[in-house]
């Protein structure tokens, strides 16, 4: 029997590509796709991506009440700081899973008499296997944990990590804005929240997590940027080394931390953006320059960064493959 599943909030990037990546999984029924502005209406009207392959209609609240107990899991693909109260709206039964995409959770996973669990797949695979709850991480605390989680299990740092992190106009979401304008961002990079941007307590959150320790505050040095492309994250971080180990070593760590996971890759050569642009996959380099270590990593914010990594974690969850639904190409040229 195929995992029945609806889609809160389903006219969103990360909403088209939940519905575009379960669509085609193998072990997954779309039963609902909720919308509170357009029910009734066509979703491959607002997913255009979606003509001719896709007969799903947008549901409201009150339809899904009516015949939602059945679903199996529920993505929320809402604004931040709008998941509680939503889920406060619907009626649906005791076993249902949750994936929220959004930041309702990460910080603050306390839900009726459950916890939601941090969703990085990588580092809590099995926290994820028993949860009921998953608060899926989010796209640039994504990217940079998965740099730095080795690093923090091995000591290999001790002070500062110094970030520069770039992602597409998608990242804003789907709603305009002047920064994610065309005549904004064509041709035009940016820099916005320096050192205050709200994946930080995040990405502490789980290191300490992953850890076991408490309070402790790595300083995190964080500089968001905004590029002039659609999607994809590219994150640049370096920090100097704390111990003598050597380059080989440290790569060989990593590449052992990693060896069960389907999605992340070292690589030897310097990584670009478009090697992973709509697939589930991260690739991170590691180099060495006069005793700082610098480590790249690329992933599709979308996928990697939201919809894909969900979809991961339903898979977990379910005792599924992590790779069922996610074995997808990337656009390189």
């Amino acid at each position: 029997m195929k995992i029945r599943v609806a889609i809160a909030g389903g006219t969103g990037y990360t909403a088209g590509e939940l519905i575009r990546i379960l669509l085609r999984h193998p072990d997954v029924q779309i039963s609902y796709v909720l919308s509170s502005s357009l029910s009734g209406e066509s979703v491959c009207d607002i997913h255009r991506d979606l003509i001719g392959e896709c007969e799903l209609i947008f549901s409201d609240i009150d339809s899904f009440n009516r015949g939602g107990s059945n679903v199996d899991v529920i993505f929320l693909t809402l604004g931040h700081g709008l998941s509680k109260s939503y889920l406060a709206q619907l009626n649906y039964n005791s076993d249902c899973k949750i994936i929220d995409l959004g930041n309702d959770f990460r910080l603050d996973p306390l839900f009726n008499s459950d916890k939601f669990v941090y969703g990085l797949t990588e580092l809590f695979a099995d926290k994820i296997k028993s949860a009921k709850y998953i608060a899926n991480p989010g796209c640039f605390a994504t990217s940079i944990l998965l740099s730095l989680a080795p690093a923090k299990l091995l000591n290999l740092y001790n002070n500062s990590v110094h970030i520069h992190s770039l992602t597409g106009s998608t990242g804003a979401g789907k709603s305009p804005s002047a920064t994610t304008h065309f005549s904004y961002r064509a041709s035009n990079i940016s820099v916005y929240k320096p050192f205050s941007h709200q994946h930080i307590p995040e990405i502490k959150m789980a290191l300490n997590n992953l850890t076991n320790q408490k309070n402790v505050e790595d300083s995190i040095l964080f500089v968001p940027m905004r590029g002039d492309f659609s999607r994809g994250i590219f994150t640049s971080l370096y920090f100097e080394k704390a111990i003598d180990i050597p380059l080989s070593e440290i790569i060989e760590h990593y590449n052992d931390y990693y060896k069960l996971s389907p999605f992340v890759f070292l690589s030897q050569m310097p990584i670009s953006l478009k090697e992973v642009t709509n697939t589930n996959k991260a690739l991170i380099n590691i180099q060495e320059y006069n005793g700082y270590i610098h480590i790249t990593c690329a992933i599709d914010n979308l996928i990697k960064g939201a919809s894909g990594q969900a979809i991961q974690n339903m898979n977990i969850m379910f005792g599924l493959d992590q790779k069922s639904g996610l074995d997808l190409k990337a656009n390189y040229f």
